[in-house]
């Protein structure tokens, strides 16, 4: 088995950071549904602006929202651009959902 991307919101502008939030990221859940994200599944995120990247997992967010929540707040501040990546081990790897999104975190198209 290999690890392949599975999916991908590319461009997400980080809406705030709470350092005070015990951990993850909160995601617009219509995004998580275009990106076929889960709750608590573990995702990447990359910091198009700085460069920073860390691991945490997803929990729901409002309409909108790309928040950083505990340790991960301290990489990220509200403006930052990001990219939001999952993967997964298999042997057949398939597409992966490559989801645009625009400056206020709306669905654009698909890549």
């Amino acid at each position: 088995m290999r690890c392949f991307l599975r999916s991908k919101i590319h461009s997400a502008t980080v809406t705030d950071a709470n350092v005070d939030y015990v951990g993850s990221i909160s995601i617009d859940v219509e995004l998580m549904k275009k990106a076929g994200l889960a709750e608590f599944e573990q995702v990447h995120v990359w910091n198009i602006s700085s460069g920073e990247r860390i691991e945490t997992y997803v929990i729901k967010g409002k309409s909108g929202e790309i928040t950083l929540n505990g340790a991960a707040a301290h990489k990220f501040k509200k403006g930052d651009k990001a990219i939001i990546a999952s993967f997964e081990w298999t042997d057949s790897p398939s597409k992966p959902k490559l989801v645009l999104v625009d400056e206020r975190n709306r669905f654009k198209r698909f890549l």
